[in-house]
């Protein structure tokens, strides 16, 4: 099985808005066999065992439950908002989250037959990290929670695509 690789985002990456404004982006891929929909990519990315403990906390944390059912609805285009997120952008092969605060991004995006793989499918998954403005100062920072939190998140990031990468897999084979 392929590994989850950190890489730079494609340049039709919606994502790229936010490396070009200076903020935190990152940029985690995989190839898959076969041709996977950005439809089925995002609702497998977020019906995984794995984000279901994400859905969990947030549900319980901050009063924002979420379905497969909707999952599938945010996949299929038929929804705007999703748990924590709202769709900030959505092509045919891309969806780009904004959380309930503003503050964070979260971007999937699938290429078939992209890096030198024919008869596959790349599938990224990145993220932006928007930084506090202090209201005093005017300065931007990202505040210890981030600096400590980054380390997590890289590993959080490989997890959740290796996770959809799997379940894909699967589902190929059964």
């Amino acid at each position: 099985m392929k590994t989850v690789q950190l890489g730079e985002l494609p340049p039709a990456a919606l994502l790229n808005q936010y490396k070009e404004q200076g903020v935190y982006t990152d940029c985690y891929f995989v190839d898959v066999p076969g041709h996977v929909s950005q439809a089925e990519f995002v609702e497998t990315f977020y019906t995984t065992g794995l984000f279901k403990v994400e859905r969990f906390i947030l549900a319980s944390l901050v009063s924002k439950p979420s379905t497969d059912q909707q999952a599938r609805q945010l996949a299929a285009g038929d929804v705007e908002a999703f748990a924590a997120w709202r769709v900030e952008a959505r092509s045919a092969n891309q969806l780009l989250l904004c959380d309930f605060m503003g503050r964070t991004r979260s971007w999937l995006m699938s290429v078939a037959d992209e890096g030198g793989n024919p008869g596959s499918t790349r599938l990224y998954f990145g993220s932006a990290f928007l930084p506090k403005v202090d209201r005093g100062s005017g300065q931007a920072t990202y505040g210890l929670e981030f600096q400590a939190l980054k380390g997590f998140h890289r590993l959080y990031s490989r997890a959740l695509l290796r996770s959809a990468q799997s379940r894909l897999l699967l589902k190929k084979h059964s």
